[in-house]
């Protein structure tokens, strides 16, 4: 069992890419009046190496740094509270189950896992635990998404009968997933798991529904080698450092002149042989980039849902259908990419996707159209242009603090609505592999 809370909360960190700094900054600035980071572990010494030097930038002490096969020993020998897992998505449920198994909490990047049964796995460990699970799920956090569950919770739409909801990535956010390890299904679930399952909880949070059943269809269309040479974006390299055929590929990520990205991963490749800016049209990609899927819920309602990943522009537009009316989302995140900035990841300092706004122009509209009435311009307040439009600071606030603020919408998100937006990610997989309407119920992801 953890030690009793007495005085600042004890956490440690697992997987120390690039997401693992707003963590680390998070409890050791922003909230270390109640909150202290007391080990770090990874499977690469390098990164281990590079988070301490950046600890000690912002004027932190170096933490103890653990192997990740030293995990277990690390939470006892640390006396650790609560574990923050950011490690490869496919790995994730190995930590949550020792964490919980250990009796610690565990606060786990999105997605929760990647398959049905290390779904039922975390799911059996946080039944059997005294420790919690929450996931990450910042998006709830949007000033513009809470303001959307709001206005759906007042009725002023009725009862919703469905939901179209189309997610652009630009061709350089979405590029980046075919850059790195999320290229490999077998890491990353797909863009189904990793990247829509905030798009999908969004959605049962909106509804207040759970999903039953699942259509879907997806395909490489962009990226990869046949697509690739199709369009003519095809260029003869693996990856892109030292390689000149590179240069001036506008897909192509160039670490060396990025010392955020240099540290992390150039030069930590000596370790694991792991390569941060493979080609984008290189083989070795195994997921989709263009998905559709259709979604039958709980309380009778339907989503539409679209995700493509190579977009010239990069944001979102929601529309609800209601009973008495509709209401329209449409957030543009940026409507080009500037060709200044497209070898680059999404964030201009480089490290994390999201941190940063885009240069270019983008702008949010949240419209209700009552019927036989004219449409009104629903007010935004507190969205900002950093940091997933303001949702990561208030995350944090409401996860590492026990003095969270006031909850009324719900938005933190245990194992069970990780479970949830999972199942629809992996009911998509399956239906595209099958060509078949799966059950969410056929999946064996929840324990007996």
């Amino acid at each position: 069992m953890p030690p009793a809370f007495s005085g600042r909360r004890r956490f440690a960190l697992v997987g120390t890419g690039a997401r693992a700094e707003l963590f680390t900054s998070g409890i050791t600035v922003d909230h270390s009046d109640v909150a202290e980071l007391v080990a770090l572990a990874d499977t690469n010494p390098a990164r281990l190496a590079a988070h301490n030097r950046r600890l000690e930038a912002l004027g932190v002490a170096p933490v103890p740094t653990y192997a990740a096969d030293d995990f277990e020993a690390m939470l006892a020998k640390e006396r650790v509270d609560a574990v923050v897992v950011s490690t490869v998505d496919a790995t994730h449920d190995r930590y949550i189950v020792a964490a919980l198994d250990a009796g610690r909490d565990v606060i786990v990047e999105k997605p929760m896992t990647t398959d049905e049964e290390k779904c039922r796995r975390v799911l059996e460990a946080a039944r059997r635990s005294s420790g919690s699970v929450t996931v990450t799920f910042n998006y709830r956090y949007n000033p513009v998404h809470e303001k959307v569950r709001e206005v759906l919770a007042s009725g002023a739409i009725g009862e919703i009968a469905s939901v179209h909801f189309e997610w652009l990535l630009d061709v350089r956010h979405g590029a980046d997933y075919f850059r790195r390890w999320h290229r490999d299904k077998a890491n990353s679930g797909g863009l189904l798991v990793h990247k829509a399952s905030h798009h999908f909880d969004l959605v049962n949070w909106w509804l207040g529904a759970e999903p039953v059943g699942v259509t879907a269809s997806g395909r490489l269309a962009f990226y990869g080698p046949d697509a690739g040479g199709r369009h003519g974006y095809a260029r003869p390299y693996a990856r892109a450092h030292d390689a000149p055929e590179a240069r001036d590929d506008p897909f192509a990520l160039h670490m060396a002149g990025q010392p955020a990205l240099r540290e992390l991963y150039l030069d930590a490749e000596t370790h694991d042989g792991y390569h941060r800016d493979q080609n984008v049209f290189a083989p070795g990609v195994s997921i989709e980039d263009d998905m559709a899927v259709l979604v039958n819920y709980s309380s009778g309602a339907t989503m539409t849902y679209h995700l493509t990943a190579y977009s010239p522009w990069e944001g979102y537009r929601i529309g609800f259908n209601g009973s008495r009316g509709r209401l329209e989302v449409e957030v543009v995140e940026n409507d080009h990419v500037s060709p200044a900035v497209a070898g680059e990841v999404k964030g201009r300092s480089a490290a994390l996707h999201g941190v940063e706004g885009a240069a270019e122009n983008g702008w949010i509209r949240v419209l209700l159209r009552p019927f036989w009435e004219p449409p009104t311009e629903v007010p935004i307040t507190g969205h900002s242009r950093h940091g997933h439009g303001g949702a990561d600071s208030r995350m944090l606030a409401a996860l590492l603090r026990p003095d969270p603020p006031a909850d009324p919408l719900g938005r933190r998100a245990t194992e069970q609505e990780g479970a949830q937006a999972l199942l629809v990610g992996l009911a998509a997989n399956r239906s595209i592999a099958t060509g078949q309407h799966v059950r969410v119920a056929d999946l064996s992801a929840w324990p007996p």
